[in-house]
């Protein structure tokens, strides 16, 4: 089979691309890819076989947090790869070289940072920011309303949460709030982080832990409810490690 020159960009079959969408140089378009009207994407972007760019919010008149306003459209970073049946809404905002894995979803208003992985299945709700360099494992929950800061890492199966009143009441629609995890901070495999959450910076919560009030910074805690066991190891730390030269 030929080989596409590096600059340009090649389609596989049945692809559905929408008005006034723009696509850089070098990108390889997998077969079934819908893209969405207004859609921008950089340079060196492969998207594998039906995932879908630039879809619109589904507005449920249940819904609590999602917002039907205007948004504008989804914008894929140069070097990003984009797994099979993944869907990136209009609203989000992807940096350069993120990897967003298979069957992944990244809701309207989210912004992914450079370097950034959303692991296999890994759903990230709207109104999220993600810093740089983080690491979302499979299947992992990210509520609307979070923040998670540079060098993040959270583990397989998490769950973070943004409802104290589970659904019911009025009340809860003026208290919504996610979780905020400051630079380096570590959630571990099948975690609970309840809403309004801070994990400190460089903390590590262990995994299956229920994590019910704020983490300090350099604090690893454990059980259900989580409490404190011991400080982070200083080899573990940010400055140890050298990750704040990526930036």
């Amino acid at each position: 089979m030929k080989q596409p020159h590096p600059e340009e960009t090649v389609f596989g079959p049945g692809c559905v691309i929408g008005q006034d969408v723009r696509i850089g140089d070098g990108c390889i378009i997998g077969a079934g890819v819908v893209i969405e009207d207004g859609t921008v994407i950089g340079d060196r972007v492969r998207i594998d076989p039906f995932a879908h760019l630039g879809k619109e919010i589904l507005k449920s008149r249940n819904s609590a947090v999602t917002k039907a306003d205007e948004l504008p459209p989804l914008t894929v970073g140069d070097g990003v790869l984009i797994g099979t049946g993944a869907v990136l809404y209009r609203g989000a905002l992807i940096g350069e070289e993120v990897l967003i894995a298979d069957f992944a979803t990244v809701r309207e208003d989210v912004s992914v940072g450079k370097g950034s992985i959303v692991g296999r299945g890994a759903a990230v709700e709207n109104a999220t920011k993600i810093g740089r360099f983080c690491k979302i494992e499979t299947n992992a929950y990210i509520t609307a309303y979070s923040y998670i800061g540079d060098f993040c890492f959270i583990g397989p199966c998490a769950v973070t949460s943004n409802d104290n009143y589970v659904g019911r009441t009025d009340k809860r629609f003026r208290c919504f709030k996610g979780v905020t995890m400051e630079e380096g901070a570590r959630i571990g495999a099948g975690a609970v982080i309840l809403p309004g959450v801070t994990l400190g910076r460089d903390a590590l919560v262990g995994a299956g832990s229920v994590v019910l009030r704020d983490v300090p910074p350099q604090t690893v805690v454990v059980g259900n409810p989580a409490r404190a066991i011991r400080q982070v190891p200083a080899e573990q730390l940010l400055e140890e490690q050298g990750w704040q030269d990526k930036r």
